[in-house]
């Protein structure tokens, strides 16, 4: 009767001890730090609360399993230097950059935390990667105003709409004629 007991109650603990070491590991608080642009968190409300939302999305919330450290440096080029410093010095897991003075700034601070940065109109130019397709480094993100896609996206659209060329011209013609009779 105590030998099934004994085994019993091993048994149990056996198969408890990888759950409370995932409890553990679950327990992990990450910490996210924001280089914004603007002066306050008031100012930047409406991406502040969809970064929030998108990270709850992941199931990540703020003051449950991360941590949100917020710089605002209020389009002051060296206080994007000082504070995303200030930034790396609190040793996030993440950096995310809002804006190109911040992504550079990021950089500069830090080769070994993981940047992602947004509203960058040129990375490639800007040497924050090395290439759209393969970026390298510690640094990416997401760039719909890349320079480098501009030839592509004008090529896109004369495909999808067929004679467009010949519309714009035709449209140009017009315009000149009801100019000259103005």
């Amino acid at each position: 009767m105590r030998r099934r007991e004994f085994i019993t109650l091993i048994g149990g603990a056996a198969g408890a001890w990888p759950l409370a070491g995932r409890a553990q590991q679950a327990r992990k608080v990450s910490r996210i730090g924001v280089l914004w642009h603007a002066a306050s968190a008031e100012e930047e409300a409406v991406y502040l609360g969809a970064l929030r939302e998108g990270l709850a999305d992941l199931g990540y919330v703020e003051g449950q399993n991360i941590v949100l450290e917020n710089r605002f440096p209020a389009e002051k080029w060296e206080r994007f230097i000082s504070l995303a410093a200030e930034l790396v010095q609190l040793t996030p897991d993440l950096l995310v950059a809002v804006s190109r003075p911040a992504a550079i700034a990021a950089q500069r601070a830090s080769t070994t935390i993981p940047i992602v940065f947004s509203v960058v109109p040129d990375p490639v130019g800007d040497k924050l990667v090395a290439s759209l397709a393969r970026p390298g480094g510690n640094v990416t993100g997401l760039s719909n105003m890349a320079l480098d896609l501009s030839a592509k996206r004008i090529e896109l659209l004369k495909d999808m709409v067929a004679g467009l060329s010949r519309c714009i011209a035709r449209e140009c013609r017009r315009s000149r004629r009801r100019q000259s009779l103005c």
